[in-house]
């Protein structure tokens, strides 16, 4: 609806201040010649817009206008009151400023639409932690937190193999929760990192500030991180037979692309069962995981693997019958 594109032509004028006619048609998906059309009509409608000439030129509100939020249509009302309080704002010390933010926003909207709030809490919920979960002590999550605002230093401390203790001055860039696991990227000798927040045992903030590059891009580096990551996590390859009745199993284990690109039918023995390579970032992870399926799932390769699953059943029956 026009009325709809005007609003959030308003709303992008007063967030990114100028922008050019292609900007604007690029983000609302219209034509230029939209815009122009509506520019006019926010001008007529008395709203302050105004354009410039020229390469740097563009479209933008007096910079004292601000609109209010009645605007909003009835299912943004309900998407924006589907937001609860997670648990990673909990432990940052924002729960309370969200609380004030969505009393406000609620404050602000017409009645018929602040009996959605309590409709939709009754309705959906949406719970960000993963099964058996345990929350992790992250203590100095609000220092760091406070580092990062401040464009502040951070000495930070945590302890590596072997009683190994290191002691570094870092550049705090940004926190990322990962599931429920905060994780800390900085900057040291010029080297971005990730470090997990609950592995750290000290952090201060020191008196000295850094310079945050311009070109660093947070989503795209905690994607190539990411990629990175889970490349080494699997890196240990087992082929296994699985059981008949494990099959149906092991998407849930190790999610639905285990069939992709594969033939199941063409992989079935005479018994049944399903040939396999499954993927491991350790020889200890596969042991420790292969052990918890039982009967479902044999190592046939490679050797002492097979050798070492044997040896632990072996402990493992001893001791029980014991």
């Amino acid at each position: 609806m026009r009325a709809d594109r005007l609003l959030s032509l308003m709303m992008l004028l007063q967030i990114h201040g100028r922008m050019t006619a292609r900007e604007l048609a690029l983000e609302l998906e219209v034509s230029e010649r939209t815009i122009y059309r509506d520019i006019d009509a926010l001008s007529g409608a008395g709203i302050p817009v105004f354009g410039e000439p020229g390469p740097e030129g563009g479209y933008a509100l007096l910079e004292d206008y601000r609109t209010n939020l009645t605007g909003l249509t009835e299912t943004e009302v309900r998407a924006l009151f589907m937001l609860s309080i997670p648990t990673p704002l909990v432990e940052l010390g924002e729960s309370q400023n969200l609380k004030s933010a969505l009393l406000k926003l609620s404050a602000a909207l017409p009645v018929t639409h602040r009996q959605d709030e309590a409709s939709v809490r009754q309705r959906i919920l949406i719970d960000s932690t993963w099964w058996n979960q345990g929350n992790e002590k992250v203590p100095h999550i609000q220092t760091i937190h406070q580092a990062i605002w401040q464009d502040r230093k951070l000495h930070i401390v945590y302890d590596l193999f072997f009683q190994v203790t290191i002691e570094q001055v870092v550049d705090p860039y940004s926190l990322v929760a990962k599931a429920g696991i905060w994780f800390l990227i900085f900057a040291s000798n010029k080297k971005i990192q990730a470090h997990r927040v609950s592995d750290l045992t000290g952090a201060h903030i020191t008196d000295e500030v850094f310079e945050r590059p311009p070109d660093f891009d947070l989503p795209v580096f905690w994607k190539d991180w990411c990629d990175a990551h889970e490349s080494l996590m699997a890196e240990f390859t087992v082929t296994v037979r699985v059981a008949p009745e494990f099959i149906p199993m092991l998407p849930h284990y190790f999610g639905r692309e285990i069939y992709s690109g594969q033939n199941q039918e063409e992989k079935l023995d005479d018994l049944g069962g399903i040939t396999l390579e499954l993927s491991f970032e350790s020889f200890e992870a596969a042991r420790d995981r292969i052990l918890g399926f039982g009967r479902g799932v044999e190592v046939l390769e490679p050797l002492q693997l097979r050798r070492s699953i044997l040896d632990y059943a072996e402990q493992i029956t001893s001791l029980y019958r014991s």
